[in-house]
C-alpha cells in the first residue's frame, strides 16, 4: 500500500472523527453556525471516500485500454468534492434563513465551543500532513482535500469566535449571519476547486513557471539541434506530459539525434518529477527559425 493511499484512508478516518465532534458541538449548543460547520464536515467525509477510491484507481499501471495510465481519476474526485461543497452551502443557507426568521438562544455554548475547537485543531494538523504528502506524491486528490481542510479550519475559527460572541452578548442574529457567511465561503472554495479540476480534465497546459523551466531545460541541453518547436504540455494527476518537435541537421545520424533526445529527456526528468516526454525528430527543412533554438 503506497503512502498516498494510506493518507487517503487516514483522511476518511479523520473526517469521520471531526464530523462526530462537530455534530456533538451543534447538539450541545443548538447553534446554526456550528451546524453549518458540521455540514461542511459531511462533505469532508464524502470527499475523503471519493479521494481514496480515486487515489487507488489512479495508481493502477497503464494497460491496453488505458495506455496513458489512470492518473486522471483523481480529478473526478476533486470535481465531486467541489459539487458536494455547493450542495452543502445551499443547505446551510436554507437553515440559516429559518433561524434568522425565528432566532433561538444557545445552550451550553462553553462546552460546545471547546468540542468544536478540538475538532478544528485535528483538521489543521491533518491539513498540514496532507499538503506535504500531496506535494510529495503529486496527488491532486490529496491536495484538494488539504485545501478544503484549510478553508474548513479558517471557517471554523470564524464560527467559534462568532458563537462565542453570541454567548457573551446575547445577540442572536449573529448566529444565522455567521452560518450564511460560512456557506458563501465554502461556495467560493468549491467553485475554485471545480475550476482547477476541470482544467486538468480538459488537458490545460502547465503553469507559466513550469513552462519556463521546461523551455530552459530543452534550450540548455539540446546542443547540436537546430531548434525545437510545437511544444505541448498537460498534467494528468502526478504526471506531466511534454511533447515537442526537435529539428536536427539533415546529415546527422540517427544515433547522434537519439543521443540529443536522451540528453534532453534526462534533463527534463531531473527537473520535473513524473515527466513523460515525447520528442519528434525532424530534418532541418522543417525548421521555423534558423540558427536559434526556439520553442
Amino acid at each position: 500500500m503506497s503512502r498516498t493511499v494510506r493518507f487517503a484512508i487516514g483522511s476518511v478516518v479523520i473526517a469521520a472523527l471531526v464530523l462526530a465532534l462537530k455534530l456533538g458541538a451543534w447538539a450541545l449548543t443548538g447553534s446554526v453556525a456550528l451546524l453549518a460547520d458540521a455540514l461542511e464536515s459531511v462533505v469532508n467525509v464524502a470527499a475523503a471516500i471519493a479521494a481514496l477510491v480515486a487515489v487507488h484507481y489512479s495508481a493502477m499501471p497503464a494497460d491496453a485500454n488505458h495506455p496513458y495510465g489512470h492518473t486522471k481519476a483523481e480529478y473526478f474526485s476533486a470535481v465531486l468534492e467541489g459539487a458536494l461543497i455547493v450542495i452543502a452551502a445551499v443547505a446551510i443557507l436554507h437553515e440559516a434563513w429559518g433561524v434568522w426568521r425565528v432566532p433561538r438562544a444557545l445552550e451550553q455554548p462553553g462546552l460546545g465551543l471547546m468540542v468544536s475547537a478540538f475538532a478544528t485543531g485535528i483538521n489543521a494538523a491533518w491539513a498540514v500532513l496532507l499538503f506535504r504528502q500531496g506535494r510529495r506524491g503529486r496527488s491532486p486528490a490529496l491536495l484538494a482535500d488539504a485545501r478544503h481542510l484549510v478553508a474548513d479550519v479558517v471557517t471554523s475559527l470564524g464560527v467559534i469566535s462568532g458563537v462565542g460572541l453570541v454567548a457573551l452578548t446575547g445577540i442572536l442574529w449573529i448566529d444565522p449571519l455567521l452560518a450564511a457567511l460560512t456557506a458563501l465561503n465554502i461556495l467560493w472554495s468549491g467553485g475554485r476547486l471545480v475550476r482547477e479540476s476541470v482544467g486538468g480534465l480538459m488537458d490545460e497546459a502547465v503553469e507559466p513557471g513550469l513552462l519556463a523551466r521546461i523551455r530552459g531545460a530543452v534550450s540548455t541541453h539540446a546542443e547540436g539541434a537546430i531548434e525545437a518547436h510545437d511544444l505541448r504540455t498537460r498534467h494528468a494527476g502526478r504526471l506531466t506530459f511534454i511533447e515537442f518537435h526537435l529539428v536536427v541537421p539533415g546529415t546527422m545520424t540517427v544515433d547522434a539525434a537519439h543521443a540529443i533526445c536522451d540528453r534532453v529527456e534526462a534533463a527534463l526528468k531531473a527537473e520535473i518529477e513524473g515527466a513523460i516526454i515525447t520528442i519528434h525528430v525532424e530534418p532541418e527543412g522543417k525548421a521555423k527559425h534558423h540558427g536559434v533554438l526556439v520553442l
